[in-house]
């Protein structure tokens, strides 16, 4: 029987990793679309040859890796060179994922996808779970974690989907604005949920 999909998301620097650790804590499975991201362009693959060969060969290291801080650099500004670079990337992406949340048996999976709202791509997913916190939040969390401009945080932010989209295809949210216990409380509350969900899915599907 399907699995449940999550779908986990929030804005830059909201918390999506704490979160998304707290559910692995708990035996569930979580697919992480950023890590995959980073796994389509290895050393070798079919797309890392793309994109060299869409943006040049002076955004691979040395050892063959992807240069992806030079590679952000050359599409953060310039709206139509990410939506190349997507699409290259957003097709294996998706297909990988589908194919790890295809294997999955437990009674739900969280797939972690930091840019769900900007893509669209809450229609591959059974609930969206939004991590929220306040604009200003992310922005000193920027500046703190990786000692970011105000103005560079401010941009990052603005480059992504605004807070009220993110809300907008939200089925469940959590408030991020407290404190680990805060946070570990809402996953837990949101775990019984989602057993509860998914258990009466497999009912309905037998």
């Amino acid at each position: 029987m399907a699995t449940l999909r999550i779908g986990l998301t929030g804005g830059i620097a909201s918390g999506k990793t704490a979160v998304a650790s707290a559910f692995a804590r708990r035996g569930v499975p979580v697919i992480d679309a950023d890590q995959i991201a980073r796994d389509v362009v290895a050393p070798g693959t079919a797309a890392l040859a793309a994109v060299v060969a869409e943006f040049g060969a002076g955004i691979v290291l040395p050892d063959g890796r992807l240069d992806r801080p030079r590679l952000r650099e050359l599409v953060f500004a310039e709206p139509e060179r990410r939506r190349r670079l997507e699409a290259i990337l957003h097709p294996p992406i998706r297909r990988a994922i589908e194919a790890e949340t295809a294997a999955v048996t437990a009674p739900y999976a969280v797939i972690a996808i930091p840019l769900l709202a900007e893509t669209g791509q809450q229609e591959s997913v059974d609930r969206v779970l939004v991590v929220d916190c306040p604009p200003e939040l992310q922005t000193s969390r920027l500046m703190a974690r990786d000692r970011e401009t105000a103005e560079r945080a401010a941009a990052m932010l603005a480059a992504q989907a605004p807070r009220s989209a993110r809300l907008a295809i939200a089925d469940d949210r959590i408030d991020n604005t407290g404190s680990l216990e805060d946070l570990d409380r809402s996953v837990e509350a949101l775990h019984r949920r989602y057993l509860s969900l998914a258990g009466d899915r497999r009912v309905r599907d037998s």
